[in-house]
């Protein structure tokens, strides 16, 4: 069946967001994936340090980091929301986002991880955004990249 994964049974979920519009397909793919599996799912927001750093350098003014982790913490809450009574953890962290979220799948023994296929990084690649693209080439486990179909 072209487009889905079949009787393959996750006990642990991560759900990478950047917490844009273009994200929320892989949100509810990773959630759809989680309750047909009982999985238990991990869905986490990483605060970038490169824009944090930016900001220190003076090239970005204002309280950015307070910005970007009152978005993150915003990001979670709607993923809550989407979940409905469904559980999950959920984890605002900051990094590197792709060797942050492969690290977390490590630590946590995660089997799948779910990114979107581009978010807000505002580089637009090819096929896949720069963090999908990296956590693919990083992660020990599976990932699921979810396209938005309103991309062509």
């Amino acid at each position: 069946m072209k487009g889905e994964l079949v009787a393959v049974m996750f006990e642990k979920i991560l759900i990478a967001t950047d917490g844009s519009e273009r994200n929320q397909p892989a949100v509810k793919k990773g959630l759809e994936l989680a309750r047909e599996s009982g999985s238990t799912v991990y869905a986490v927001y990483v605060v970038d340090d490169v824009m944090i750093t930016s900001a220190e350098a003076g090239v970005i003014t204002g309280d950015l980091y307070m910005t970007l982790k009152e978005e993150g913490e915003q990001a979670l809450e709607n993923i809550k929301q989407i979940a409905g009574g469904q559980k999950v953890e959920t984890y605002l962290l900051s990094g590197r986002p792709a060797k942050v979220i492969t690290d977390f799948a490590v630590k946590n023994n995660v089997d799948l991880i779910v990114v979107g296929s581009q978010g807000k990084t505002g580089l637009k690649r090819l096929v896949l955004g720069s963090v999908a693209e990296s956590v693919l080439r990083m992660a020990d486990c599976m990932v699921l990249v979810v396209k938005n179909k309103e991309e062509k």
